[in-house]
């Protein structure tokens, strides 16, 4: 029997730290690529967007009032992909860590046990300014989980980025049975402002001097976390494209000029993983199709980043539902999310 594609889908992941600036008149129409920049087949829009945020303002008054709206950033993502007829699947937001979801209609049906999670490490884990936020679901028969973080800050706390990176594997639980934590996952998609440095003692000048003349590759020799990876102290299941672009860490706010009182450093990054031949006759598939950074916004000390994939299924039975029984074990019992209000928000706990 020859296989048949279950799924052929374009995900588009973006990932910024705003620095606790709201979106006001910005257009992320170029952040989002739906300015005819799309690297998707044929043109098209993405299938899915996935977007995490870092440092959105936690106003106690801002919290209150996002129990009864969506906080600011969702309203303005909304607001640009609301006109191609995209519906949002779902947010979780913890203090200033927020990811959100959003699909075209088509797909509403094949998104089952749809779980939003959060993690804290801040403070040893009683703070949740640092840590993990997710989204996870049956898609196409198929587990997938989103997670969007934020790791420890500064040069010399890459002990304390893995200890967070540890910490969100170990206590990140979900309910859905065979896929309780991350890494039981079919497919990962974790990204945001993991936060890591250069190794070395180059001043932040020589940094720059280095990016100005293209040298990527030379300083991602002592890029933290590619080190981490390959060494096995963190991020070593997952998969990264490096970057081609210049390190989107630290710029003045309102310019496109690095703050030299950091080292420039390539802190917002997005990984992935794919099991691809975790069950008989079945191929599980990412195949990536771009990773740039948006350099004209300009509204905090980061450049937004983003990258799209290729998230195909093929497999020898006619239906998703069919693999929703070979991947989770049995029939589903759960509702499909197209019996659920997809404008239904899990809100953050007020803190």
């Amino acid at each position: 029997m020859s296989a048949s594609i279950i799924a052929n889908l374009c995900v588009y992941i973006l990932t910024w730290n705003v620095g606790t600036h709201r979106p006001h008149d910005i257009s992320m129409r170029d952040a989002l690529s739906l300015s005819g920049t799309t690297a998707c087949p044929e043109d098209k829009l993405p299938d899915i967007y996935v977007v995490a945020l870092q440092e959105v303002s936690t106003h106690a008054k801002n919290q209150f009032l996002n129990i009864f709206n969506d906080d600011p950033w969702t309203f303005k993502i909304s607001e640009h992909l609301n006109p191609h007829d995209y519906i949002k699947i779902g947010t979780e937001q913890m203090q200033g860590i927020l990811i959100m979801m959003f699909a075209q209609p088509k797909h509403e049906p094949h998104m089952k046990d749809i779980e939003v999670q959060s993690t804290r490490t801040g403070l040893g884990g009683l703070w949740g300014n640092k840590g993990a936020v997710s989204i996870r679901m049956s898609l196409y028969g198929t587990g997938v989980t989103f997670v969007g973080a934020h790791l420890a800050a500064h040069d010399d706390k890459l002990s304390e980025r893995i200890e967070d990176y540890n910490q969100i594997v170990n206590n990140h639980h979900y309910k859905t049975p065979k896929y309780r934590s991350i890494f039981d996952h079919d497919y990962v998609f974790w990204f945001g402002d993991l936060n890591f440095r250069l190794t070395g003692s180059d001043s932040a000048w020589d940094v720059r001097s280095l990016v100005e003349q293209g040298k990527f590759e030379e300083l991602l020799e002592r890029d933290q976390l590619s080190l981490a990876r390959s060494t096995g102290n963190a991020f070593a299941l997952l998969s990264e494209e490096l970057p081609t672009f210049a390190p989107t860490f630290k710029f003045i706010e309102g310019t496109s000029e690095y703050d030299l009182k950091r080292r420039p450093a390539w802190c917002d990054r997005i990984l992935h993983r794919v099991q691809e031949n975790r069950y008989p006759d079945i191929t599980l598939n990412i195949t990536q199709l771009s990773y740039k950074s948006h350099p004209n916004y300009t509204l905090s000390d980061h450049k937004p980043v983003s990258a799209e994939f290729i998230y195909k299924i093929e497999a020898q039975t006619k239906t998703d539902e069919e693999l929703y029984e070979l991947t989770h074990g049995g029939s589903s019992t759960e509702t499909p999310l197209a019996s659920f209000d997809s404008e239904n928000v899990r809100l953050a706990p007020m803190y």
